[in-house]
């Protein structure tokens, strides 16, 4: 009995090349068309998993089949490849049963994980795969170890050794968005639930086709009569069509670029691919197209292959994309205008292209770089407005992206206060406006303090001076001055003759901005002391 399975290398590139794809865009915000491309992956995925598990069975049937005829001889490999096979099972339900836990963590109970309402749930993951108390996401990683190193045990081949190393490491990329995470954490942290349930689905497809690779090196390494060398048979009903977009949504001027490949491959020909009626002359598959209009756009075409009969048969593809015009966004993150001489924390981001592509510069100021997509912005001169260019890296080339001019102010004044400490230890500001304060409070405050505290700013500026007015038994007001913002004793003495109900003002505040710019408060506190 005889299995003719072909070589899986262009497999193994198309999952590669997909995955690839959803980790760039993990990078992107999410969009409905990311969260569609992932659904589109997923499936992807899952058929090319059922592919390999169709496969693998077999090749399982096969060894059955060789255990009858000669079980002296097939005995240790069936063996073997029973052990790989619980192995496989045990890691690929478990990875499914992770897949069903996030769908009913964003759904509910009725969740169905190929069609989820809720795809944009960043919470899902991190409850199953993250959480202290219920989270699976190291149990998963000791289980892909576990695996891996099992089944290399059986693997002599060094080419086969490190192709499944590599497509079952839990390390972290060096060169990614994870330096710093761990290996859960850099899959599963802030991902969308359909982002996730497709990496599970990815797990998968690498647990099966690992399988398959052990499979072939314990055949290969024996004397049984299965062939599961490359062949060159390639059957009508193993080919499908797979065009493999790096992305459906494209940014005008920038160029287009989709693999075209079949599910089953022959390695030692070449199918013809024709996108229209043109020959794609790309004997890797890859087509690409200058996108100079914006709009929702479509390419289709056939592959041409011989199957095991000689005959020449043909499959049809399609593929839609969107090309949309150049788009950028710059937001000020603390404030909607920027302040001459303050460090305005600045963001910017281009919607289809990775933050590290993006840059930015700046007229009439500094500007410097923090991490991507994160700048620092200081404006030389108020009433001179600034403009930011945003460029863009595409196709090893600069594109200007937009840009976007931003008006500059003096930072507004400072409101004064009094810092002390209510009864749980937390810092209480007051401000005065005719409420009043404990006379203990008062005494244990130090002096006085001013920041422009809005809510939504905290700026702090430096008190140089003030005066305090106390008034007397009869109604007349004393002034006591001091110089910078600690009361003087003679302020602390008359403090603790006040009574209840009594007044104090604290006006002629002195105070110096981290703009530089020394300036008297217009406004006075108008303290009471109940």
């Amino acid at each position: 009995m005889a299995i003719k399975k072909k070589k899986i290398t262009p497999r193994q590139k198309m999952i590669n090349l997909m995955y690839v794809v959803l980790m760039a865009m993990l990078a992107l915000n999410v969009s409905s068309d990311v969260l569609d491309a992932f659904n589109m992956v997923d499936d992807s995925l899952t058929r090319s998993t059922i592919n390999s598990d169709a496969l693998n069975k077999n090749i399982y049937s096969a060894l059955d089949a060789e255990l009858r005829k000669d079980p002296a001889k097939a005995k240790e490999i069936h063996n073997k490849a029973n052990n790989i096979s619980v192995l496989a099972d045990a890691l690929y339900n478990f990875i499914d049963t992770l897949k069903t836990e996030i769908a009913i963590e964003s759904d509910g109970d009725d969740a169905d994980v190929h069609n989820l309402s809720n795809r944009d749930n960043l919470e899902a993951a991190n409850q199953i795969m993250l959480s202290p108390t219920r989270g699976k996401g190291d149990a998963l990683k000791a289980s892909i170890d576990r695996y891996r190193e099992k089944i290399l045990e059986v693997v002599v081949n060094p080419t086969q050794r490190k192709l499944i190393a590599d497509n079952l490491t839990t390390d972290v990329p060096s060169n990614t968005r994870g330096v710093g995470k761990g290996w859960k954490e850099y899959l599963f942290e802030n991902t969308p639930a359909c982002a996730a349930i497709t990496i599970l689905s990815k797990l998968q497809s690498d647990v099966r086709y690992s399988e398959t690779q052990v499979l072939h090196e314990l055949i290969n390494n024996s004397d049984l009569d299965i062939d599961v060398g490359t062949g060159r048979a390639l059957h009508v009903n193993a080919i499908d069509a797979y065009v493999i977009p790096s992305a459906t949504t494209v940014v005008r001027g920038s160029k287009f670029k989709a693999r075209v490949v079949v599910g089953s491959i022959d390695t030692t020909q070449h199918p013809s691919i024709y996108v229209g009626n043109s020959l794609l002359k790309a004997t890797d598959g890859m087509y690409e197209t200058l996108c100079s209009s914006t709009g929702t756009h479509k390419f289709s075409g056939y592959i041409l292959a011989v199957n095991g009969d000689g005959k020449v048969v043909r499959k049809e593809f399609s593929q839609e994309y969107t090309v949309v015009e150049p788009a950028a966004t710059v937001s000020a993150t603390l404030m909607n205008v920027l302040y001459a001489g303050y460090q305005n924390p600045i963001s910017v981001s281009v919607p289809g292209v990775p933050v590290n592509q993006v840059n930015l510069s700046m007229t009439r100021g500094t500007l410097s770089r923090n991490g991507d997509g994160q700048y620092t912005a200081v404006p030389a001169k108020v009433g001179e407005d600034v403009i930011f260019t945003v460029t863009a890296n595409q196709e090893g080339h600069a594109t200007t992206v937009g840009t976007f001019p931003f008006k500059v102010r003096k930072l507004p004044d400072p409101a004064a206060y009094i810092e002390y400490k209510d009864a749980q230890g937390n810092p209480v500001r007051y401000k005065g406006g005719g409420k009043a304060i404990s006379k203990k409070a008062l005494l244990s405050a130090t002096g006085i303090s001013a920041a422009i505290d809005d809510g939504l700013l905290d700026i702090p500026f430096k008190v140089t001076g003030f005066t305090i007015y106390f008034t007397t038994r009869l109604g007349e007001f004393v002034p006591r001055a001091a110089q910078g913002n600690t009361f003087t004793d003679q302020q602390m003495a008359l403090m603790r003759q006040l009574t209840k109900g009594k007044h104090f003002f604290i006006s002629e505040i002195q105070v110096v901005g981290p703009d530089g710019i020394k300036r008297t408060l217009d406004a006075a506190m108008d303290g009471r002391v109940n």
